[in-house]
């Protein structure tokens, strides 16, 4: 087998909001997908990826799947695909659940008899006398084949507190009517307000909803003394059915991070269980926000079981913004009490151990990348001025290295001797300080000089063998990117 590093598709190849699914011996991953260096979310039309369980290395490019046109609702100012799902019906054909941009709705539907062949529009969730059902807030389809019932999970809700006078009440109504386009009416009717995670059950002929929508977990708003008090539910929806127990799987208000809380039942009863990760590593063995090891923003996936070993899925999100989000995966543990201990990014992730410390890695497979005051994004702005993912042409670097950069890899299976070379160009002068942790001490440094081209520089180190992170710290003046890294 082939090693494989996060992100583990194709580096050019922007795909958020992954859903994974093993349909018979191959897994797939669904999601939306995003344009490099854009500057909005799932600009692109959708594609999945496939490997065969045994060799998680392995990816093969579907090609396009479901393409905006085939949507009749779709505009020329409304028509990105957000965050889908694909579930196997009872009637052995595959169904897509997706929204159009916005939170006005409806969740439709495409179909196809194969996971990942060209999938057909079949219209849209509806209600039993067939109008569009858009009751609460229509977004982020998620379905589960649950022993023939089909289960439709969606929602979504501002991060805001519960409003303390008169005037906040009054400006969070007129924010959720401008939002999600919905009537004073509309929303003041609906039994519990709109926003929030809801579900309800779909007939076979997977479009008709047969019941009310139900609340499972809170939004910030209704979180004092639930439990789900600083993780409330933000967006996301994903559900998973584990022997006996349901998971749900969401992005919280703090949106960098992946939750998840439990139930005996599909729609009720679900506790909150933790965090399973974040992608700048927020909470990880107690680290703060502040203390974040990456630019965070969106985060949005699920798990799923492959070979008898459980993955979180989950996104990066490079060039400096929201919406230029990669597919990343880790493995984790669940525990027999059903809990799943946080778990940290990596750059080996699918591999399922340290990358062998011998050829040439893109340096973008970097997990930690931070000047120690890391922004997190809650609005679509891109920021120079940080170290960030970044692309010029087919070249894919890290940009923006300045003084007190630090650029992680976890993990490497290190030679007690060898060479570490990296390949840079930009106006800085200094050095490179190689570490197995972080402002730890350095195996080994390299002079930084100018290059208006990408040139190749070099150190030797001498450490004790195994498995260890390898982190770079630039010290100097001037800024550089990096384009790749060596190991001998």
């Amino acid at each position: 087998m082939m090693q494989i590093f996060n992100p583990f598709l194709p580096l050019h190849d922007y795909i958020a909001d992954g859903e994974p699914h093993v349909f018979e011996d191959r897994l797939y991953i669904f999601g939306s997908h995003d344009q490099e260096g854009g500057k909005d979310f799932c600009l692109l039309d959708y594609v999945a990826y496939s490997a065969p369980t045994n060799d998680l290395s392995d990816w093969r490019y579907e090609g396009i799947i479901y393409t905006k046109r085939n949507d009749p609702d779709a505009t020329s100012k409304r028509n990105n695909l957000y965050a889908p799902d694909v579930v196997k019906g009872n009637d052995g054909k595959y169904y897509l659940y997706y929204c159009l941009e916005g939170f006005e709705g409806p969740i439709s539907v495409a179909v196809c008899d194969t996971p990942a062949g060209r999938y057909k529009y079949y219209g849209y969730v509806r209600n039993p006398d067939g109008s569009k059902y858009t009751r609460k807030i229509p977004f982020d389809p998620a379905v589960i084949n649950d022993e023939g019932t089909i289960r439709l999970y969606y929602g979504w809700s501002l991060s805001s507190t519960k409003p303390k006078n008169a005037f906040q009440e009054y400006a969070l109504q007129k924010t959720a009517e401008i939002l999600f386009k919905k009537s004073k009416e509309e929303i003041k009717t609906e039994p519990g307000g709109i926003m929030g995670a809801y579900t309800v059950v779909l007939a076979d002929d997977m479009l008709t909803v047969t019941t009310t929508p139900i609340e499972i977990i809170p939004n910030n708003i209704k979180s004092q003394g639930t439990g789900f008090e600083g993780h409330a539910f933000y967006e996301g929806s994903s559900i998973r059915k584990i022997k006996d127990t349901y998971y749900f799987i969401y992005s919280s208000i703090r949106n960098h991070e992946l939750c998840y809380a439990t139930s005996k039942h599909p729609d009720k009863d679900f506790v909150y269980r933790g965090t399973i990760i974040s992608n700048g590593d927020v909470g990880f063995h107690g680290r703060s926000e502040k203390e974040r090891l990456n630019l965070t923003a969106t985060n949005h996936g699920s798990i799923e079981c492959v070979n008898g070993q459980w993955y979180v899925f989950y996104h990066r999100n490079t060039h400096g913004g929201r919406c230029s989000r990669q597919a990343c995966a880790e493995p984790i543990e669940i525990a027999e009490d059903g809990s799943i201990r946080q778990v940290e990014v990596t750059s080996c992730g699918l591999n399922g151990k340290p990358l062998i410390s011998e050829g040439i890695f893109p340096a973008i497979i970097a997990c930690n990348l931070t000047n120690g005051k890391m922004p997190h994004l809650m609005i679509n702005r891109t920021v120079k001025r940080i170290p960030q993912i970044s692309h010029t042409g087919e070249e894919r670097y890290i940009a923006n290295i300045k003084n007190g950069t630090m650029i992680g890899y976890k993990f490497f299976n290190l030679k007690q001797k060898g060479t570490v070379s990296i390949s840079v160009r930009g106006n800085a002068r200094g050095v490179m300080k190689i570490s197995k942790e972080m402002d730890n001490q350095t195996i080994a440094q390299m002079e930084v000089t100018p290059s208006s081209q990408f040139k190749w520089i070099t150190a030797h180190y001498n450490t004790t063998p195994g498995k260890s992170a390898l982190y770079f710290q630039f010290c100097g003046k001037g800024k550089l990117s990096m384009l790749n890294v060596e190991l001998q």
